[in-house]
């Protein structure tokens, strides 16, 4: 895999490394803040151990349902987390975007969380895993997007960690 095939943002949040990690992997706090802004999250399953799993579903406004699961390689907290992330059935099985036939069917997501000054600065890199030629297309050509995507993820998150340190 190429540097190429990499979407990586990075976001500087107002809270200690240990509690952006607790937010970050704690079932009782990612449902709060990862789903799209009207969507409810549902934790089915989180095993936090390399091998573990996290199997999900988000319920959009419109009634529809999608479910995702993570497959943990790598846990060190409370610096570095790397994950297999892909769309999944309500089995935990793989399966492809809802709307997009192309999208990988798995990525990789390493996030790496480093303190500075009290505030911690997170740097995620997701790229195409086991990918198609046409999959990492797809992955290259969708960075604008999948950047507003978490931009808006990390407003929610932002504005979540306020809630808890308050």
């Amino acid at each position: 895999m190429t540097e190429s095939n990499q979407f990586i943002i990075t976001r500087s949040f107002n809270a200690p490394r240990e509690l952006v990690w607790k937010a970050w992997t704690d079932p009782d706090h990612i449902k709060k803040w990862l789903s799209p802004d009207g969507a409810e999250m549902s934790v089915k399953r989180i095993e936090l151990h390399p091998g573990g799993t996290f199997h999900y579903s988000m319920k959009i406004p419109n009634g529809s349902e999608m479910w995702g699961r993570w497959i943990f390689r790598e846990i060190t907290p409370p610096e570095r987390l790397v994950l297999v992330q892909s769309f999944s059935d309500s089995k935990g099985g793989v399966t492809r975007h809802p709307m997009g036939p192309t999208w990988p069917l798995e990525t990789l997501a390493t996030t790496v969380l480093s303190e500075q000054g009290g505030k911690t600065m997170l740097t995620l890199t997701w790229e195409p895993l086991n990918a198609t030629k046409e999959e990492i297309d797809t992955f290259n050509t969708s960075h604008d997007s999948m950047n507003g995507g978490w931009e808006g993820t990390f407003r929610q998150f932002e504005t979540y960690l306020a809630s808890i340190q308050k």
